[in-house]
């Protein structure tokens, strides 16, 4: 038996060395930020804010790259294209390369303008709602890691900025219609997501996997679905990975990603024919075919969302630094290369140190993922987001990428119970004729017993012989019908047919603890920047 496969084996597992080696490397980052921060700090005043600010930051950044990272790999290590290992190091890379070279040059200090900055007393207490927000963001991230869920940072951080600005303010301040936009994300981003995903793999499985002659219909096939998610990720990366270095139209982005969607076309049909050529005419060969799109999805992802997210660990640093540098908040604030190196430094190294556990939750236990699956929700992410884009709908990655792989799931659990269903249908009704045949038989030498021991029939009562035979005649009726008709079943039977046993190829536990995590997202982060705030406060006053 392997033990370390038992829930409770594995809450018991003891701390050990490699858990300390990653809370002291952690600390070193945190201690090596706090020291650049001074160095940039030397001279100004209120310093020791601006360290402060930056700490946390920092810590907010590794809590970005430990959970939300991992939606960005998570079906690539789940379906076995990429090793964890070789994960890490992608993500590593595309997620700081997206955050030092395509990460914003300013930000808004608001995050999606969800609390009046008029209403904000005076600097400092601009910089208490920005620190407080921080830390609260973090520390709900770090949770959510501990838990393994999955969790949007974006959410996080707003949620924490509510929080700080209705204890520094009132309820009052807070924007309601955006954040009633942004709880509507909770339901339209995963169930976009869940439902893109889940109509490509149909599509994938009706034109390909469900075909005879596998080979030939992937020879046709696939290098239309990689012209495809070309084109999303092209439309992607110009609409949100390239936003802050040139602002394009969406039409245009979109355009342009089919331009190149038409160039990785001709370039990939003739090597997926000769590749498709060499292999056997079964589904494992597909999936070898989706490997290296899916490794560039995952890269591509990771880029972006370096480009888009870092700003949840540097923005609220940055307009502390704008604050304290110029006495101006609440607008528009410059990002010094400081603060977005530490942004990018603390993804990759959270992702490095304890990114595992979520890549391995997203890839591994929510549903069974291979290849193909692991393609439609990395196409979904891209697609939803440009649809999303188009609508002006506000929408969380994680919520996309997550929900993508319920999607694929449950569609997985649908066709597996349709087929199921029918061969326990097809066996109950056997099993349910068998017995009526048998009944029916009983009762028909029951019947012949009964005529047989009445004697001479010209003797016996002749009300009695006719009711015997009509009932023998109506036996034989019955037998015949049973043998050579379809049975109608009882409403007692259609019962049982339904409580027979049904395939979950979804772990409800799972659905379970990520759905409450996101409704309790917001509000958690929002009570604990109140908590921070009056704490930070307190500490700081006179």
């Amino acid at each position: 038996m392997n033990l370390k496969h038992i829930p409770e084996v594995k809450r018991a597992r003891k701390f050990d060395l490699g858990d300390a080696l990653r809370i002291v490397i952690a600390l070193l980052f945190i201690v090596g930020v706090m020291f650049y921060a001074s160095i940039h700090a030397g001279g100004i005043e209120h310093k020791y804010l601006l360290v402060m600010a930056a700490i946390f930051g920092g810590y907010m950044a590794m809590n970005i790259g430990a959970n939300d990272v991992a939606n960005n790999v998570g079906p690539a290590v789940g379906s076995g294209a990429l090793s964890l290992t070789g994960a890490i190091i992608i993500a590593a890379i595309f997620e700081a390369a997206g955050a030092l070279i395509a990460g914003a040059d300013v930000v808004g200090t608001i995050r999606k303008g969800i609390i009046d900055p008029t209403m904000i007393a005076d600097t400092q207490t601009f910089i208490w709602i920005m620190m407080a927000a921080l830390l609260a963001g973090a520390i709900w991230l770090n949770l959510a890691t501990a838990m393994g869920a999955p969790v949007s940072t974006t959410h996080s951080i707003v949620g924490g900025v509510m929080g700080a600005g209705i204890a520094a303010a009132g309820f009052e301040m807070v924007n309601w219609p955006t954040m009633g936009k942004i709880a509507a994300s909770w339901v339209i981003s995963p169930v976009l997501g869940g439902l893109i995903a889940a109509g490509f793999l149909y599509i994938i499985k009706r034109n390909v996997l469900f075909q005879e002659d596998k080979i030939t219909a992937a020879k046709r096939w696939v290098p239309i679905y990689i012209a495809i998610m070309s084109w999303a990720f092209g439309s992607y990366l110009i609409v949100k990975g390239l936003k802050h270095l040139i602002k394009v139209p969406l039409p245009l982005a979109i355009l342009i990603g089919g331009i190149i969607a038409f160039g990785i076309y001709l370039f990939v049909k003739p090597r997926i024919v000769r590749r498709a050529q060499e292999l056997p005419n079964q589904r494992d060969s597909i999936n070898q075919l989706f490997t290296i799109p899916l490794i560039f999805s995952a890269a591509l992802l990771s880029f972006a969302h370096g480009a888009n997210d870092v700003a949840n660990a540097v923005g609220p640093l940055a307009g502390i630094n704008d604050a304290i540098m110029s006495g101006e908040f609440g607008k528009k604030a410059s990002i010094p290369f400081w603060v977005m190196l530490v942004g990018a430094l603390g993804i990759s190294l959270g992702l490095a140190l304890y990114g595992p556990k979520l890549i391995k939750k997203v890839g591994k236990g929510i549903t069974e993922l291979d290849q193909i699956r692991a393609f439609c929700v990395a196409l979904a992410a891209a697609i939803t987001v440009i649809i999303a884009s188009a609508l002006g709908l506000p929408v969380s990655s994680t919520h996309i990428a997550v929900g993508g792989i319920f999607g694929v799931g449950f569609l997985r659990e649908y066709l597996m119970r349709l087929e199921e269903r029918s061969r326990q249908s097809q066996e109950f009704r056997e099993e349910v004729k068998e017995a009526r045949l048998e009944e029916e038989m009983e009762k028909l030498a029951e019947y012949e017993r009964a005529l047989e021991a009445l004697g001479d029939p010209k003797k016996a009562d002749p009300f009695l012989v006719k009711a015997l035979i009509e009932k023998i005649n109506k036996e034989k009726q019955v037998l015949a019908e049973l043998v050579d008709g379809e049975i109608k079943l009882t409403k007692i039977e259609k019962r049982a047919l339904k409580a027979l046993r049904k395939y979950e190829l979804v772990q409800r536990s799972a659905l379970k603890m990520i759905v409450a995590a996101w409704l309790i997202t917001v509000p958690a982060a929002a009570v604990l920047a109140a908590m921070f705030y009056f704490m930070i406060r307190g500490m700081l006053l006179p």
